[in-house]
């Protein structure tokens, strides 16, 4: 039985090179990026104005309030997306508005609001108040510089990075090739949800919340039928699983019992089984093999166990087959408002809720069969063998939920 990160480690080292494609910047969300992206322009790429107002000479309006007022003259208006092609002499000002180049001239915008206008004379602006030098404008690259990185290899796109790369105006991005990951469940008591039920059997969701996760993951998740407890049957399905993806998911079968043939089917297929067993709690039966440039996981059949298990090992397999740089799970810290008890001698990964102030404690009973504190869980806290935290302590929480 494998310790938890021999385990993973295991299972990285045999994740290929990520698979390169050009996709549009509109579809790379959540992908990751294979080659190094540098500006090709600056943010901004003008000096403008940060905000509606007059640009103006900030020596023209030194010393300027409401009870010393000075007018200027107006000489132009120049709107967002607009060049003014005059310049701004001593004693004028422009009409600019928030993103308007900052005319020739000027080196300082004073805001609509401390001027004053008179429709009998439309020619002249009265400011009311002062503007040091630069005031209100927005520099030339004071954001991005052209040729900085904005993107690294490795790194997920997210909705800010994509902003951002749009704004610079890339329309296309190289990222790793998705993995195709197919999900079996095993079990002649399994049915289809919306399906009548006979004495005896459940129904299957396994496959929903691992597929979530492997969305997650940024993993492509493909739902197969459910597979009934036999040799031939479950080395059918996992042929065809093979056949059609790079990696292949399957939940329950994978333990000793007279009805578990997932590693015997996996082999008899040619498959080469690398471990099946973790020190951890859930989840101690854990497959995982491979079958020439593809992989097997075989996670529990007990719910919490499948999605514990596919959260600790799984989850990083897929970034790393996607050349992602950061494969752990989002954490943050925490306090613990009741005891968490492992008197066993696995590292048991207890669920948890937490609230807003960060208050952490379980989400409900610890069994793995119970769906209704895995429902209520934010994430996990890892609790060492034999071990109570006290309520008040400080822990860390691995989300999954985020």
């Amino acid at each position: 039985m494998l310790e938890l990160e021999e385990a993973l480690s295991r299972i990285l080292t045999r994740m290929p090179a990520p698979r390169r494609e050009v996709v549009p910047l509109a579809n790379a969300l959540g992908r990751v990026a294979l080659d190094p992206i540098a500006a090709p322009i600056s943010l901004p790429p003008f000096d403008n104005s940060a905000m509606d107002g007059y640009a103006v000479r900030a020596a023209d309006v030194t010393n300027v309030s409401q009870e010393n007022p000075r007018s200027l003259r107006l000489i132009g208006r120049t709107a967002a997306g607009e060049v003014f092609g005059g310049e701004v002499a001593a004693g004028t000002c422009v009409r600019v508005f928030t993103g308007s180049p900052l005319p020739r001239g000027a080196d300082a915008v004073v805001m609509q609001e401390d001027t004053r206008t008179d429709a009998g004379a439309p020619g002249a602006v009265a400011f009311l108040d002062s503007a040091k030098p630069w005031e209100n404008v927005r520099f030339a690259g004071e954001d991005v510089k052209a040729g900085t990185a904005v993107a690294n290899p490795g790194e997920r796109i997210s909705a800010g990075r994509a902003s951002l790369l749009a704004a610079l105006g890339i329309s296309t991005v190289a990222v790793a090739r998705q993995p195709q990951v197919a999900l079996l469940a095993t079990g002649s008591e399994l049915r289809e949800a919306g399906q009548p039920l006979a004495p005896g059997q459940i129904f299957e969701s396994n496959r929903l919340g691992l597929g979530a996760f492997v969305a997650q993951a940024g993993g492509r998740p493909q739902r197969f039928p459910l597979v009934s407890d036999t040799l031939a049957g479950t080395r059918a399905a996992l042929a065809e699983a093979f056949a059609q993806s790079d990696v292949v998911v399957t939940s329950g079968g994978v333990s000793v019992g007279e009805f578990d043939f997932v590693k015997d089917a996996f082999t008899a297929l040619g498959g080469e089984l690398n471990f099946w067993k973790v020190a951890i709690r859930p989840g101690k039966p854990f497959v995982f093999g491979q079958l020439g440039e593809k992989f097997l996981f075989g996670v529990p059949g007990n719910p919490v166990s499948a999605l514990v298990t596919f959260f600790l090992l799984v989850r990083p397999a897929l970034l790393r087959w996607q050349g992602a740089r950061d494969l752990a799970p989002p954490t943050h810290p925490g306090t613990l408002t009741e005891p968490l008890v492992n008197r066993g001698d696995r590292r048991h990964f207890i669920r948890v809720a937490v609230d807003p102030t960060g208050s952490v404690r379980p989400s409900g009973v610890q069994a793995s069969h119970f769906l209704s504190s895995l429902a209520d869980a934010h994430g996990l806290v890892d609790v060492p063998p034999a071990t109570t935290l006290a309520a008040g302590q400080p822990v860390r929480v691995l989300r999954w939920d985020i």
